[in-house]
């Protein structure tokens, strides 16, 4: 696993969810990492309403927050709602209801053997610079060895403990994209494309992709 950080690749563009839409299909994706939050949820409302060769994808989870899958703040639960119970693609959920790092890293390894990799994936951009459950400051984002981790304390809400996937893991990627809005990204975004000691620009997939809309990059519409 790689954790040489790739130059990102800025896109600024108007719509986030159908410029992320368009990657993916460009792509001919097969193995995807999904991320949680608002942005991805319409992305994947979105794929989930495309003609794609569903069956042979599978889905994987950068993170998850220790709650049961139906609990409203479960990211799991919000992508299984609007994209994996629509499609007949393959599923690796976390178990958020047992926090269970370790279930999940043997679950990855069973399937990827000692050398994972993914066609594409999906990171969100916190506004403290955060990506997955690894917040600022804390020692998960130092973790080399492992490919899971518990988060026993989350940097913002909602503060509950996390599982989340490391920096190599989530750089085990042949594409990263980054998917960025809102006026409140713009500190992140701009430290991220300075590669300043923030989590999210330690991620270093093959080739790095980072699409921001107009208000987190600070342009004019």
């Amino acid at each position: 696993m790689s954790t040489a950080r790739a130059r990102p690749e800025l896109r600024v563009v108007s719509d986030v969810t159908a410029a992320a839409l368009a990657l993916f299909m460009d792509l001919g994706v097969r193995t995807v990492v999904l991320c949680g939050g608002n942005t991805p949820k319409h992305l994947y409302e979105s794929l989930a309403a495309t003609d794609y060769q569903w069956d042979e994808v599978e889905f994987f989870f950068g993170d998850e927050r220790c709650l049961p899958q139906d609990d409203p703040r479960s990211d799991v639960g919000m992508a299984y709602r609007t994209l994996v119970s629509r499609v007949p693609g393959r599923w690796y959920p976390i178990d958020g209801a047992s926090c269970d790092a370790d279930g999940y890293e043997q679950t990855l390894r069973n399937r990827f053997g000692d050398h994972p990799a993914f066609d594409l994936a999906f990171y969100g951009l916190g506004s403290d610079g955060h990506t997955a459950s690894l917040f600022p400051g804390k020692p998960e984002v130092n973790e080399t060895v492992r490919w899971v981790v518990r988060v026993p304390e989350a940097g913002l809400e909602p503060f509950v403990p996390r599982v989340s996937m490391t920096i190599p893991l989530l750089s085990a990627a042949a594409v990263g994209v980054f998917l960025v809005a809102g006026e409140e990204k713009k500190w992140a975004l701009a430290a991220l494309m300075a590669g300043e000691d923030i989590p999210a620009a330690r991620l270093a997939p093959a080739r790095l992709i980072v699409l921001a809309d107009h208000a987190a990059a600070g342009d004019p519409d």
